[in-house]
């Protein structure tokens, strides 16, 4: 999904939302459960490699989607400044249960753009593929992708996905996949 390609229906609501076993940042951190089970397992391979991760947001219904891009607007003073850095209610991944956004444990640069030089940002863009995930909106694609760069945000796209993507060098899922680029709706 992306600007040119909504939920269908808008409203969506997956069916099997659960809260992995893993550190959170909020309490907006409920995943689909094979997404959860995939980020327990990510997150415990960082630990185990001396990083700690946290879950900083999950999945968010389409009424905190709206409440969001609204606050976006607000700061941005219109639509155009807010779709840079927020999809509009019906697009968002995080409406889909598979897409989350990660933070480092003790909290530096969240959700901000220095997080990609974290210890917990340079591990998990190395090793999210093998887990089944891809950094959904890297730095330097916004005319293909629609968004800012978020070293922090990862879509679960299946393990065959990732490791494809991976080694095929693609960075963003709409060229994986052939799509058109959705920089605007």
């Amino acid at each position: 999904m992306n600007k040119r390609r909504p939920l269908v229906p808008l409203d969506f609501i997956p069916a099997d939302l659960r809260q992995p076993d893993v550190a959170t940042a909020t309490e907006n951190a409920l995943l689909r459960s094979d997404v959860a089970a995939a980020v327990e397992g990510m997150f415990a391979a960082a630990a185990d490699d001396g990083v700690a991760l946290t879950l900083v947001s999950g999945y968010r219904s389409f009424a905190v989607q709206e409440s969001t891009y609204a606050s976006w607007v607000a700061q941005y003073g219109d639509a155009a400044g807010a779709d840079t850095v927020s999809a509009r209610p019906g697009y968002s991944e995080h409406q889909t249960g598979l897409a989350f956004d990660i933070g480092q444990a003790d909290g530096a640069c969240t959700l901000v753009l220095c997080f990609r030089d974290t210890p917990a940002a340079r591990w998990t863009a190395t090793h999210a593929a093998d887990y089944g995930f891809v950094l959904r909106y890297p730095l330097g694609y916004h005319e293909i992708t629609g968004f800012s760069a978020e070293s922090w945000h990862f879509r679960y796209v299946g393990k065959d996905v990732s490791l494809a993507m991976r080694a095929a060098g693609t960075r963003t899922l709409e060229e994986h996949f052939g799509l058109p680029a959705a920089p605007s709706y």
